[in-house]
């Protein structure tokens, strides 16, 4: 078996064993969630339902994919020795990275959808709707997909079971070849580099729409019916921006510290010999970046009222019922 010396070229391809011991209390998040906003009782739109369920189920196939399904075959690695001689693990990779990718872009997808609906009137009818939606985080899949297929050609389709971090050993030729760490640095910057940059100019735009259209609105109100009447319809607004922006901050906060390791790590490889960066680093990016897969539920909790009251029946639902049986 070919083996990787250097920790750093296993970058964005290898995970670490050591984050998988909360992933049965990750899931069980996730799920429900999902089940919470899939009863649509929770006072939001069709359209952003939608979007927060997606979000929601990339998360949890996450951490399904990368927290659990990871482990089987390394744990139980005598049972599992037949997975030597088939490419499991390529396929597992593929599938890994581009719900991965999904998680990512269906957040980009979710604050461009906001945009829209808080800056863009005229084209709110039109595309903030359940049918749009659907299309939207349906193209988003197949892309994610076919842009993630490379994995499947770069790795030996063995899996790691020494004491180094688990996952897909590399292939010797993409370790040395500069077309494939070109390939992998275009992919960090894909995901999430360019994210990042679409979240932050989204958000800037709807920042400054919302400030400009309430401070005359507020004029209005106050010489029409007087400034102490509530306004619901700046209230909504408020609500869902808050939603926004605790969304976007989680995502971009979470990622950070891996997307600048991946990226400095990779121009080290492609010539730029600068200071490398700590490994624990990577270790520390990984362990954020699948911390951002459970967050979403204690982030509806704090700002969305009737989630927190959903959330509530839902805990309250096997005591119920077991009442109900004595």
């Amino acid at each position: 078996m070919f083996q990787v010396d250097d920790p750093l070229s296993e970058l964005g391809v290898l995970r670490d064993g050591a984050v998988s011991k909360p992933s049965r209390e990750w899931r069980e998040v996730n799920l429900v969630t999902i089940v919470i906003l899939a009863r649509r009782k929770c006072g939001l739109s069709k359209c952003v339902t939608r979007y927060l369920v997606a979000m929601a189920a990339a998360d949890l196939l996450v951490i399904i994919l990368d927290l659990i399904l990871r482990h089987i075959p390394i744990v139980y690695h005598q049972e599992f020795f037949f997975l030597y001689s088939i490419h499991v693990c390529n396929v597992h990779a593929v599938l890994l990275y581009a719900v991965t990718d999904c998680s990512v872009w269906f957040t980009v997808t979710f604050t461009f959808d906001r945009f829209v609906a808080i800056c863009c009137q005229k084209l709110k009818s039109k595309y903030c709707t359940e049918k749009t939606a659907a299309v939207v985080l349906g193209t988003v899949t197949v892309l994610s997909c076919l842009n993630n297929v490379f994995w499947y050609f770069t790795l030996t389709g063995w899996y790691w079971l020494m004491n180094q971090p688990w996952f897909c050993e590399i292939t010797k030729a993409f370790q040395l070849s500069r077309v494939w760490i070109t390939i992998e640095f275009a992919h960090h910057i894909l995901t999430p580099g360019v994210p990042f940059v679409l979240i932050l100019l989204l958000n800037a735009f709807t920042v400054r729409h919302i400030l400009l259209s309430s401070r005359g609105r507020r004029r209005l109100r106050a010489d029409s019916i007087g400034a102490s009447q509530r306004d619901p319809e700046m209230e909504g607004r408020r609500k869902s921006m808050i939603l926004l922006f605790v969304i976007s901050v989680n995502f971009i906060f979470l990622w950070a510290v891996l997307m600048v390791f991946s990226i400095w790590s990779r121009m080290w490889y492609l010539g730029t010999r600068s200071t490398l960066l700590p490994a624990f680093l990577l270790e520390i990016g990984f362990m954020l970046q699948l911390l951002s897969c459970c967050t979403n539920t204690a982030i509806y909790a704090v700002t969305q009222t009737q989630f927190r009251e959903q959330l509530k029946d839902v805990m309250k639902y096997p005591f119920a019922l077991i009442i109900k049986f004595i």
